[in-house]
């Protein structure tokens, strides 16, 4: 599937010059008392809901900036943060 995303630096891209970072839930755990366990899941497991969620991309086949977008995951579309967020 493709789509475009939007460099605030480069305008409107293919999709294909990103690479996907991951979801962006904000700060990582700290580093007082971090088992594998607490690791693992707060930084890899990811829930990828379905609609739309925050991300972070990284346009490395353009300027090289990492950037965070709201995405629907249904239709691969970049969406304006949802109003419950704001």
């Amino acid at each position: 599937m493709s789509f475009t995303l939007t460099c605030p630096i480069c305008g409107e891209r293919d999709q294909s010059e990103f690479r996907f970072g991951n979801e962006d839930q904000g700060p990582g755990p700290g580093h007082e008392g971090l088992t594998r366990e607490v690791y693992v899941n707060e930084v890899l497991m990811r829930e990828t809901q379905a609609g739309s969620q925050k991300e972070w991309w990284c346009h490395s086949y353009g300027c090289g900036a990492w950037i965070t977008i709201w995405r629907d995951t249904l239709t691969g579309r970049q969406t304006d943060e949802p109003e419950a967020v704001k």
